[in-house]
């Protein structure tokens, strides 16, 4: 049995280190960025995560994950993005507010529950905020996407999911009626202010670098 705060430190490791596909550690002040926490209350945690094997790490070192400790944060993950799924197609919670009540309900322990929720849902692969589920064995399927940020001038995309899933961006999109499955179109960037001028269902909207650099798209 993993604590609550083992548990999130699982996660958060997994998250920081599958966002890109050539990295397969972190270190301890981006682990502390992540979590908003002190690096000392980093250092602490990862020392209990090593001696209980689900880590590798050494002090000022990089941290990587044991086979054990790998499976123990998809497991984690799976649960979170599975409630995410459920509050938000079965309970009409919107996709801003599923993430914290998910970050409750992650912490389960029943593998019964969890696996009749997948099979009631329909074993989905994405959750809300289209991030892929991992399945009962580990697997997750990968999603075709690229940023915004990186986009060509007059081409369609669809928003497939977003990097940054804090209320604020989420409420944000919501203002100017962008969720998964909406089409955007590029139709020019200011070198000036590093802004966007983009098209969504005939409106256009004005955004910044930061906001396109958070939204995932695939060409339409």
């Amino acid at each position: 049995m993993l604590s609550i705060t083992e548990e999130n430190y699982l996660k958060a490791l997994f998250k920081l280190t599958s966002s890109n596909l050539e990295k397969s550690n972190a270190g301890t002040n981006e682990m502390a960025a992540h979590l908003n926490v002190k690096p000392a209350t980093v250092n602490d945690m990862l020392k209990k995560l090593k001696e209980k094997n689900l880590i590798n790490y050494e002090k000022y070192k990089k941290i990587t994950f044991t086979p054990e400790g790998k499976k123990l944060a998809l497991e984690v993950l799976r649960k979170h993005r599975l409630w995410e799924t459920f509050l938000y197609e079965k309970l009409q919670f919107s996709w801003d507010e599923v993430h914290e009540v998910a970050e409750q309900l992650e912490h389960i322990q029943s593998e019964r529950l969890v696996n009749k929720l997948d099979e009631f849902l329909g074993f989905p692969t994405e959750d809300p905020h289209g991030d892929a589920i991992p399945d009962i064995h580990g697997n997750m399927k990968t999603i075709e996407k690229q940023l915004l940020s990186d986009g060509v001038i007059q081409q369609k995309y669809i928003c497939v999911g977003v990097k940054d899933s804090s209320n604020d961006f989420l409420n944000y999109l919501n203002k100017i009626h962008v969720s998964l499955g909406t089409s955007i179109q590029i139709i020019d960037f200011e070198n000036f202010d590093q802004t966007f001028q983009i098209k969504i269902n005939d409106q256009f909207f004005t955004i910044s670098l930061k906001v396109a650099g958070n939204l995932y798209v695939k060409k339409e």
